[in-house]
């Protein structure tokens, strides 16, 4: 998800982590990273560089989503988690959520039971929402940096989770929190769906240190009635697989303005105003996140899941560009950054990748490798300790509520406002397993 830079600058007490990167190499047709081990280059277009900005730290893998709280990123390690929650096959029960400077320098992490397929980052609020478990007994973390100890991290139960699956990607829209539905249970000729593929989330604090409640609201159907991008036509979508969401910056010619949902099985991208009916994009192949250029001189930063690196892509962007991510289990492209005509729905590849999944664009140029940051983590000034990574850890109880309740209609039970962008929302998204593309 892209999320736009705060206006505060923070200054990093804690000891730097050693940057885990390699030399970007240029040619006159294209510029290469050189990567370590058996890990492939990485080949970009003229005009463009690619840096390797970190690896996984010692025992995670898997990164998946990214976000940007300050001047800090946040991503997220899956570590083999089933997508219901259930142990990995190293037995693994945890996700681990790194939080890196704007140059891969890890600051501080935090342990969270269960598989984090969602980020999204609340900069009026300081601190970072994160889903767990696309497919079922899903839940909602909010880690909060500057809180002390244990507050760091905190557990919501959903109320009104009604789809029948688990939620995937969360983005933070002032104060409205949206949550993608993901796995929806078909209906009852196991090919449609009608189910909710949007939620807003109102969340409640619990009383003396118990889990907190998410109470959900839909805001989307699966089987909405939708315009198509390219012929103008209306169709009723039949949403299988709703995944990642973004917000559709205003450069963005035509969709400017709205929130963008994807359908990832569906090789679809529904796009929502508040008043007006959702338009949605056929695309050529299934795509994960996408990112969109706000300047010329910004910086896409790539979580590539597969080879387990983040990484930075700079250059000169056009304003409003679509870069999208096709991860290796797409049956077109697989494995490659690509670039989204919005105008057709084809995806052309940019990049080559290992399997690219969290992507994130922000205006600022990538510092200088080694560089420092311009904000401490808020974790460690919180414990006291400025030269190791805080960390926390906590668990919750599984979901309960997984009722067959509907959400029909265009938006149903969405209310005025809801979706107004830029008003305050929080979007929830829903991801699938990998066999169904998360």
């Amino acid at each position: 998800m892209t999320i736009r830079p705060t206006a505060s600058r923070r200054v990093l007490a804690a000891a730097s982590v050693s940057l885990l990167a390699s030399g970007a190499v240029f040619g006159a047709a294209s510029a290469a990273l050189a990567a370590t081990g058996a890990q492939s280059a990485v080949t970009v277009p003229s005009g463009f560089a690619v840096r390797q900005l970190a690896t996984a730290p010692a025992g995670q893998s898997s990164p998946d989503d990214i976000t940007r709280l300050g001047d800090h990123l946040f991503v997220t390690y899956q570590n083999g988690i089933g997508p219901d929650g259930k142990p990995g096959p190293s037995g693994a029960t945890k996700s681990t959520v790194v939080e890196y400077t704007m140059t891969g320098q890890q600051v501080a992490s935090w342990s969270i039971t269960g598989k984090v397929d969602g980020l999204g980052a609340d900069a009026d609020g300081n601190r970072v929402f994160a889903s767990v478990n696309e497919d079922a007994n899903s839940s909602l973390y909010v880690i909060t940096p500057g809180a002390a100890g244990a507050a760091q991290l905190t557990h919501y139960a959903y109320q009104g989770l009604t789809h029948g699956g688990g939620t995937d990607s969360i983005l933070v829209d002032g104060t409205t929190v949206y949550v993608t539905a993901s796995n929806p249970a078909a209906d009852a000729d196991g090919k449609t769906y009608s189910k909710p593929a949007l939620y807003t989330a109102k969340l409640t604090a619990g009383a003396h240190g118990k889990d907190g409640s998410a109470t959900l609201t839909p805001v989307l159907a699966d089987n909405a009635s939708a315009t198509d991008v390219v012929t103008g036509k209306k169709t009723t979508l039949n949403l299988s697989d709703p995944d990642s969401s973004e917000l559709v910056p205003s450069s963005v010619p035509g969709l400017g303005g709205t929130l963008l949902l994807d359908s990832q099985g569906d090789k679809q991208l529904v796009f929502l105003k508040h008043g007006a009916d959702p338009k949605v994009l056929n695309l050529t192949t299934q795509v994960d996140d996408t990112a969109f250029a706000t300047n010329t001189t910004g910086t896409l930063y790539v979580v590539d899941s597969s080879t387990n690196r983040l990484l930075a892509v700079t250059g000169h962007f056009t304003v409003g560009e679509a870069f999208t991510a096709v991860p290796n289990d797409s049956d077109t492209l697989p494995g490659t950054l690509g670039r989204l005509d919005l105008a057709t729905g084809k995806v052309s590849a940019f990049a080559a990748m290992g399997s690219p999944k969290g992507l994130l664009f922000v205006d600022d140029p990538l510092p200088a490798a080694g560089s420092p940051s311009t904000a401490p983590s808020a974790a460690s000034s919180a414990t006291g300790s400025g030269s190791t990574p805080a960390s926390a850890s906590a668990s919750g109880p599984a979901l309960a509520e997984t009722g067959g309740g509907s959400g029909t209609g265009t938006m149903a039970g969405l209310a005025a406002g809801v979706i107004v962008l830029g008003a305050g929302a929080v979007v929830v998204s829903r991801r699938r397993s990998a066999a169904r593309h998360s």
